[in-house]
């Protein structure tokens, strides 16, 4: 039966991490069994090189599902990389509060709070994509390479492109509706264990 509680789910590969148990960050939650893999650097310095501008002062969180795979060099860029577009200047005038004598309880003015990232279940991300502030991607959904993802994802949609697309459906949207509704990723290990053949094959008619 696999380990959940592994750092490294492959014998050999110190490439290939499942995330959640290199995480320490409180407002990062990744599911179980979601997998990161990396070329470059070591995976398990994933919260300082894919998780950007995620600083404390803003609270927002990256919420990650089970069973998601994301590819070498993803990035998720946070509301503090944006900057504030009601403003005459885009300069981020409340971050040098100290250089121009404003508020330092008001630092968050000087970007635009879009909110958390939200990845679904069994959601896989190519290579070097990013995920802007915000967005939300349903669960089953494929985000091409070098993606940048801007708005929000629909379940079982592939995008791709810069911004992010849609260009299909995995599937039609009875057997959509199905997968949502069996939601497989919270069966038990060994439930899981004993469809993963039908899960291989689609055959969507044994799982439900």
């Amino acid at each position: 039966m696999a380990d959940v509680r592994k750092i490294y789910p492959r014998s050999g590969d110190k490439k290939t991490v499942y995330l959640k148990n290199v995480i320490s960050n409180p407002n990062i939650i990744v599911g179980d069994y979601t997998m990161y893999h990396d070329t470059i650097h070591d995976p398990k310095e994933f919260e300082t090189n894919n998780v950007l501008y995620q600083y404390p002062i803003n609270g927002d969180k990256l919420k990650i599902g089970k069973f998601c795979s994301i590819a070498c060099g993803t990035k998720f860029l946070f509301n503090s990389a944006n900057h504030a577009l009601d403003s005459l200047s885009t300069y981020p005038f409340p971050l040098f509060f100290e250089e121009w004598n404003l508020e330092k309880e008001k630092v968050t003015d000087a970007w635009d709070n879009r909110g958390d990232i939200v990845i679904g279940n069994d959601v896989w991300i190519g290579y070097e994509a990013v995920i802007l502030s915000g967005v939300t991607i349903g669960d089953g959904a494929i985000i091409g390479t070098r993606a940048v993802v801007t708005k929000d994802v629909p379940p079982y949609t592939i995008v791709g492109g810069v911004p992010a697309k849609p260009i299909r459906k995995r599937f039609d949207e009875k057997v959509i509706e199905e997968l949502l509704k069996i939601k497989w990723w919270d069966w038990t290990e060994e439930k899981i264990a004993r469809n993963i053949e039908n899960i291989k094959n689609g055959c969507i008619e044994r799982l439900k």
